[in-house]
């Protein structure tokens, strides 16, 4: 992976530091700093934010009063923005300073030779073992805008943030550690005036469980700004005189955990992660409660230009299956919660309207399996027998043995009443009545079975007082892997919401954790059956001919594309970039970029499939619903996104 691509993800390379401190010593804590920074410059880092006070400690007690001390502290934040002269990094420290006869706790913004600015605390704690109003005034009591350092005049305030005058997704706030817990945080305020990028350098000391509680602030308020928020705490080398700090370091997006330090390490921690601001841009677009909140507090706005570091690696997560729970019992929970929701939708369905039955055609797949467990689960729902569902197997040309009998076997497992009507005999009469070939197997002769398929399906359903249960997933509507009017069609699509690799997890997860041993071994055995719709004639030995993911590219792709595209608006460089590395282990640039295109046009020619979608139950952030989240129209181009990934391609050559 080439730096160039990398690079164009748009990242900012963030790091929380707490260096080891000496409590009054701010010439060895200067030059632990800047050890730590030197050390996160060397990893890419292009924003620093090292803790609370950390120019002299936090726990100098009385001290911070004094002259000596207090000059010190200028001194080594002279020294600091000497060091930056040149260097990439905005870095963030904290230091106690004497203004108009007031002390104020100060984090100042230091980049490139300059202090750009200097942002005092509001809240101030003097609860239990904190009392900062003995030394400190709060910054909203401030009574100037600005300060001079030596023969400069710099920005003071609680009213700064920091944009970035070649980025106008990069707007920095910065807060002070009591401030993140007060019931208004001022990071709030920040964000709605565009701050994208909240630092808080901060001491908070550790107690017995406080570190669930400062995890949760921290990943909370992310979510409640739609911003990245960047947590630097002080360390275990202040004053252990009646309490212990843990050097808690933190890095969250939009209510998401990226980095996380060890705590109570006594050299010192360091964590760095890549924080996607445009992705929080669009995340707040999104969001009507954002955009529709004004913002009442006026800013001033210190525009600098920040550079960016030439990256090799990406220090953020990137899931291969984004739609898919990571981890063992955040995936069992999930997929609980998954079938509670369709199974809940489906049983309040059937209940209005009345319906005496479910009716479904079951293949031996994937969808038509979950489907069908959705099915039973409604009818336990509703008190309902499971003979109440009735499956349905329309074997075709391309019916194999293995997916008839499980079918059959599904259907008996799960109590259901089945049937058999076979189709052969009403398409080849249809191929007569429209003088279409046998042996031709162009798209009529697939669709010719699709189309056959619903309409046993809703001719039994009104036999039968029944809803049809559509079983197509998210990934084919996205794809347009589906026949319009056939299996695109239904009364109610249960999988409309569900992703193609969430499906088979979801069954996985069933068989492992829900089902008994005959139900167990089928659902494995579904599983583990090539992805086909079997309207290709089989093969010469009776297996499945017609493997789906042959011919558009393998679905955790797609599903990858599909979650970037839609979910996250990314641009087609992002999205190509983020693939190659999520999948760089399994498959090639060229492959990646070929899907890719298959995916693009597909989704683009397919629209009109989407338009005309029967009712669904949206299960997760994504769904493709004209009537939810996705409006789109039918004839759009996709030759913009085309010719990017066509420019890509070349210069991947």
């Amino acid at each position: 992976m080439t730096p160039t691509l990398i690079s164009s993800l748009g990242f900012r390379r963030v790091a929380a530091i707490a260096p080891p401190v000496r409590v009054a010593d701010v010439d060895a804590n200067v030059s632990a700093i800047l050890e730590f920074c030197t050390a996160a410059i060397e990893q890419g880092a292009e924003v620093i934010v090292a803790p609370e006070l950390c120019l002299t400690g936090y726990t100098t007690g009385d001290l911070v009063r004094f002259p000596d001390l207090l000059t010190a502290a200028r001194s080594g934040l002279d020294r600091v923005r000497q060091w930056s002269t040149g260097k990439i990094p905005l870095i963030v420290v904290g230091l106690p300073m004497e203004i108009g006869g007031r002390l104020y706790n100060v984090a100042a913004v230091v980049h490139d030779a300059h202090v750009r600015a200097l942002i005092p605390k509001t809240y101030l704690p003097s609860t239990n073992e904190y009392y900062e109003h003995r030394w400190y005034t709060s910054g909203a009591d401030a009574d100037r805008e600005t300060v001079m350092l030596g023969h400069t005049e710099v920005p003071f305030g609680t009213d700064l943030l920091i944009g970035d005058a070649q980025d106008p997704t990069c707007m920095i706030g910065v807060e002070i550690c009591e401030d993140l817990w007060a019931v208004e945080p001022p990071s709030g305020k920040q964000a709605l005036a565009g701050a994208t990028l909240i630092l808080n350098p901060s001491a908070s000391n550790e107690l017995v469980g406080k570190a669930v509680y400062r995890r949760s602030l921290v990943t909370g308020q992310s979510a409640r700004t739609i911003s990245s928020y960047v947590y630097a705490s002080a360390g275990p080398t202040e004053s252990t005189t009646d309490t212990v700090f843990s050097g808690h370091c933190l890095v969250a997006e939009n209510g998401h955990l990226l980095a996380e330090s060890d705590r109570l390490a006594l050299h010192g921690s360091l964590i760095l992660a890549d924080v996607d601001l445009a992705r929080c841009v669009t995340d707040r677009l999104h969001t009507n409660s954002f955009t529709g909140t004004k913002s009442t507090a006026p800013f001033r706005v210190i525009e600098i230009g920040l550079q960016r570091s030439v990256k090799t690696d990406v220090r953020a997560p990137i899931s291969p299956l984004p739609f898919v729970p990571q981890g063992e019992r955040d995936r069992a929970e999930r997929c609980q919660e998954i079938l509670a929701l369709q199974a809940t939708a489906l049983a309040t369905r059937l209940r209005h309207t009345g319906s005496q039955r479910l009716v479904l055609g079951v293949s031996g797949g994937l969808d038509s399996t979950l489907a069908l467990l959705v099915c039973q689960q409604a009818c336990d729902i509703l008190g309902l027998p499971h003979t109440a569902i009735l499956g349905i197997s329309m074997p075709g040309f391309g019916t194999t043995d293995r997916t008839r009998a499980n079918a059959d076997a599904l259907m008996q497992a799960v109590g259901a009443e089945s049937r058999t009507i076979s189709i052969i005999d009403a398409v080849r009469q249809h191929f007569l009545d429209i003088g279409h070939a046998e042996d031709d197997h162009s798209v009529v002769f697939e669709n010719a079975q699709a189309r056959e398929r619903t309409q046993i399906l809703m001719d039994v359903a009104n036999g039968v007082q029944g809803l049809v249960i559509g079983t197509g997933d998210m990934s084919e509507l996205a794809l347009g892997w589906c026949t319009y009017n056939a299996d695109h069609m239904s009364m109610y699509a249960v999988n409309s919401g569900i992703p193609k690799t969430l499906v088979r997890h979801l069954i996985t997860w069933f068989a492992d954790e829900a089902a008994d041993g005959s139900l167990r071994a089928v659902l494995h055995d579904i599983v583990d059956t090539p992805i086909s719709p079997e309207l290709l004639p089989k093969g010469a030995g009776g297996e499945i001919a017609q493997r789906t993911e042959d011919v558009l590219g393998p679905y955790d792709v797609h599903d990858f594309f599909l979650f970037h595209f839609v979910r996250m608006e990314r641009s087609v460089r992002s999205i190509t970039t983020l693939a190659m590395l999520a999948f760089r282990d399994r498959y090639t640039p060229a492959q990646i970029i070929a899907w890719f295109e298959v995916f693009l046009r597909r989704f683009f020619m397919h629209q009109f499939k989407r338009s005309a979608l029967p009712d669904g139950v949206k299960i997760g952030s994504v769904v493709l619903s004209p009537r939810a989240d996705w409006r789109m129209p039918s004839d759009a181009h996709a030759s913009a996104w085309l010719a990017e990934l066509d420019a890509i391609r070349r210069e991947i050559a």
